[in-house]
């Protein structure tokens, strides 16, 4: 039996407040590696600590990889809204941006 991967698309709160979103088959291991410090060109080595605000995993690395680009282009408010699970503001801040085309 072949085990499936899980991936991971993830959103961290940064020191100076702003949100990192990225994708990691090892949540866990890509948290610490962040959270250490291990690459000094990463965006959050100079914005630790960091604080793990919200993750969605995915058994299809191509679905987990569109979500990361789709959540990477949303406004602070949106990514707030998801943390929150507020689908309905969601919603909302999706239709004031139909005209940019961006979608839940």
């Amino acid at each position: 039996m072949k085990l499936q991967h899980l991936y991971s698309v993830y959103i961290l709160l940064c020191a100076d407040k702003s949100y990192y979103t990225g994708i990691t088959n090892d949540l866990d291991r890509r948290f610490e590696e962040h959270n250490t410090g291990i690459d000094p060109k990463c965006y959050t080595f100079s914005r630790r600590p960091l604080i793990l605000k919200h993750y969605e995993q995915y058994q299809n690395i191509n679905e987990a990889l569109s979500r990361e680009k789709q959540i990477k282009k949303w406004s602070r408010k949106k990514k707030e809204a998801l943390i929150k699970d507020d689908f309905e503001e969601l919603k909302k801040l999706a239709k004031n941006k139909v005209n940019r085309n961006e979608v839940l």
